[in-house]
Formats: C-alpha cells, structure tokens, sequence
C-alpha cells in the first residue's frame, strides 16, 4: 500500500468515527498518523527533482509579501499597480507561470511583492506547480491572499486547506511547546497548564508513533494534538495573512460591508483603484517593521539608512 492509499485509509476511517469522548484517543493517533504520511509525500527521502527545477527569487528589501490565489483573481493587476512592475494581464487564465517580483517602496522600507502563478485545488499533492508556489510562500514574511469576491467563501475554504497541507499555519501562533530529544533516558512530560485535549498517554503513542523514545516535553498552554505533531514535526510556518477581496465593483455594498468587516480582510478593486491606499497601509501593519537609527559615539545620528527589523 503506498503513501496515498494510506492517507485515504486513515481519512476514511476518521470519517466512519464519531466524535466524542470514547473515540478522543482513537482519533488523536489517527491525525499524528495522517501527519506522518503528509510529511513523507511532501518531503520524500529520494530527491527526484532535478537541479534547476522550481522557482524562486533571491531575497531582496526588507521583507517579502507573496500573492497567493487562484488563476484570474487579479494578482497580476495589483503587481502592475502596486509596483512598478509590470506582469502579463489578459483575459483568460494562467497568464502568470512563475513567480514575478516587484518592489514596493514606502518611507518604513522596501518589500519585494511575489506574483506567484496561480494554484488549482490539490496544490499540495504537487498539481499544477502547486508545491513550487507554496514552496516560496513559505518564505515570504506576509502572504496576501488575492480573492474574488462574486466567488464567494469557496475560493479562501480551499486556498486555506491547500496552505494547511503544506504545513502553514496562518494568522496562528507557534504553541507553547518545548520539546528536546536526548541521549538515553526515557520520556519525560510536564504540563504548567491542565489539558484538555491531550493526556499523558496519547503524548507517549504519538511520541512511540515518530520513533522518540528519549525526550523531554514542557507544555506550557492548553494545545491540541494538531499543535503538538506541529511542533514535533518542526517544519511549520505560522505567517501573517492578510486576506484581499478584489472586485468589490461587482458586488452590493452590503456585501461589501459584510467583508470589510471579516478579521484579516480588506476589499479592493484593482480595476476602478478601490481602497489600494488602504491595502498598502494593512500591509505595513501587518509586517510590523521598525526603523532603527544607529550613532557613533560624538557623531549625530544618520537619518539617511535606518536598519528595518520586523517587531
């Protein structure tokens, strides 16, 4: 049996149980599991890909959006308007097939802005370049989420699973978990906080399940199994999201009303220049960025190059 079936054999079998407190354990296992093989068919062991597959940019300004979304959302028209970049725009979909970048300046710091091709359901499992794309917007410091907003929610449900699978968490914070494997000693487990949705025997399974035998564990907030295989596995991203719904020309304003008013969300429209000032002042609030004015001793301080950090 390979690594899909595998994966459907344990989706169906957390589909078939009930959820309640009889079947808790059962189905803690069965995620760490489902975890495990989602793992192994996103970072197989045998590198097949070839040099110079991919895509990517080198890392330049002092932080890095990526515009992540289906095909004919309008990535490519806010690139071109936001930027002084201009990136292919037509009127059928995938115009865009690798990752295009652009410079946005701003009196905090310079960002480089990544139009990345648009992803197709199954992204995660590799179709479509998707692995490509989400590959680079693991290494981006805000992902804005490109949305057409006569889709409705469909398009942000999916685009978010597909993020999931591939191990970015977003708008989440890193659990409070501290976790050191060790020379022989066995698995020690302490807790500062009560939990209720693990116990120390479902630690120990999903611990024996990744071949960890001698560890030291310190959970320090009330985490789900979920986050603890997330800290285990050590290849999480948790970014910032910024969730962008373009078309609002095309909408009733109570509906635009309805989205402006979603966490995370703002509404646009690339083509009649709706509310982009407001989008270039939510992306600076999201990346946080500082400007730090160094001095020598005797000299007054150079306004001219500040260092950009992010908070």
């Amino acid at each position: 049996m390979g690594i899909l079936e595998k994966i459907k054999a344990i989706e169906d079998e957390m589909a078939r149980t009930q959820k309640n407190k009889a079947t808790e354990y059962h189905l803690g296992l069965l995620k760490a599991k489902l975890a495990k093989y989602r793992m192994q068919l996103l970072e197989p062991s045998n590198k097949s890909s070839k040099p110079g597959e991919g895509f990517d940019v080198m890392k330049s300004g002092d932080a890095r959006v990526a515009l992540i979304g289906f095909p004919s959302v309008g990535k490519s028209t806010l690139l071109s308007k936001m930027t002084k970049t201009t990136s292919t725009v037509a009127a059928y979909e995938y115009t865009t097939l690798t990752a295009i970048p652009g410079m946005f300046p701003s009196p905090m710091g310079s960002t480089t802005v990544l139009d990345l091709p648009g992803i197709i359901e199954g992204a995660a499992s590799g179709r479509g370049r998707g692995r490509q794309v989400v590959a680079v917007a693991k290494t981006a410091d805000l992902i804005l989420m490109m949305l057409d907003v006569t889709k409705g929610d469909e398009q942000r449900k999916k685009l978010e699973f597909e993020l999931e699978e591939v191990g970015i968490r977003l708008n989440a914070a890193k659990p409070d978990i501290v976790f050191k494997q060790k020379v022989p000693g066995g698995i020690t487990i302490n807790n500062t906080v009560p939990l209720t949705h693990l116990n120390e025997r479902m630690i120990r399974q999903i611990l024996q399940g990744y071949k960890m035998h001698n560890c030291d564990v310190m959970i320090r907030q009330d985490v789900t199994v979920d986050d603890f295989v997330d800290v285990l596995l050590g290849n999480r991203k948790y970014i910032r999201c910024l969730y962008c719904y373009n078309k609002i020309d095309s909408i009733s304003l109570e509906m635009v009303d309805k989205y402006a008013r979603m966490p995370n969300s703002i509404v646009i429209s690339c083509e009649m220049d709706l509310n982009l000032d407001g989008l270039t002042e939510r992306i600076w609030e999201y990346l946080a960025l500082n400007r730090i004015y160094t001095k020598k001793r005797g000299v007054p301080p150079d306004l001219t190059e500040p260092l950009v950090v992010r908070q």
